[in-house]
């Protein structure tokens, strides 16, 4: 059986109370998926940039991981089940 090899980048961008985040996974066929994620600092909170990253970077991370498994799910219906003979 083969080792598979997939990375996942994180870019994470600030602009005053935003904080964007998209987590690109790339596989070992060149095959890319991105997810993304945002934070938004309530006003009255104290200026802590690294929650922001936590956070938009989490999101990115769990949007990613929604569109894997609706890929996956996808192939399941249509490649999954009794070949044809």
């Amino acid at each position: 059986m083969e080792d598979k090899h997939w990375t996942v980048r994180i870019h994470i961008t600030e602009d005053g109370d935003d904080t964007r985040a998209e987590a690109v996974l790339s596989a070992q066929d060149t095959s890319t998926v991105t997810g993304r994620g945002v934070a938004h600092r309530n006003p009255i909170d104290r200026p802590i940039p690294e929650i922001g990253d936590e956070l938009a970077a989490s999101r990115a991370l769990e949007d990613l991981a929604i569109r894997l498994h609706d890929m996956a799910s996808d192939d399941i219906v249509q490649l999954a089940g009794p070949a044809d003979r």
